[in-house]
């Protein structure tokens, strides 16, 4: 990762869940819904390091599935509406937040990455 003394360090969380670069805090992290530029337009930041992989969807899945089943099963158990409601009501308002949520996810987990300077495991093969 590039040298990190020209820039102040930024709040992982404010610049991630922003969508921000993790070092400079001004250009965007996102070409895309959630593809990574491949540099901050702001600083120049090689974006390249970040890869979040599967850890987003893991946390909207238990941060998603955690509030819907608490929401149904308070419908449930309130109103006792039929099947059909329940398809109609849940599927679309999970497909929604899970959505909603990816986007600052994503960018959480690279600034948090840059700011751990995370990367992948590497094995040491020096002869002994």
């Amino acid at each position: 990762m590039p040298d990190q003394a020209h820039h102040a360090p930024q709040d992982p969380f404010r610049c991630g869940l922003a969508g921000r670069c993790p070092r400079c805090g001004e250009g965007r992290l996102f070409a895309g819904f959630l593809t990574t530029r491949p540099d901050c337009a702001a600083c120049g930041l090689d974006l390249g390091f970040a890869d979040s992989g599967d850890g987003p969807a893991v946390f909207v899945i238990m941060l998603v599935g955690f509030v819907i089943v608490g929401l149904v099963l308070w419908v449930e158990l309130a109103f006792t509406p039929p099947i059909w409601l329940h398809l109609v009501l849940w599927l679309p308002l999970t497909s929604a937040l899970a959505l909603a949520v990816l986007r600052p996810l994503k960018g959480l987990m690279i600034a948090l990455q840059y700011r751990n300077n995370a990367a992948e495991g590497r094995l040491d093969d020096q002869e002994e």
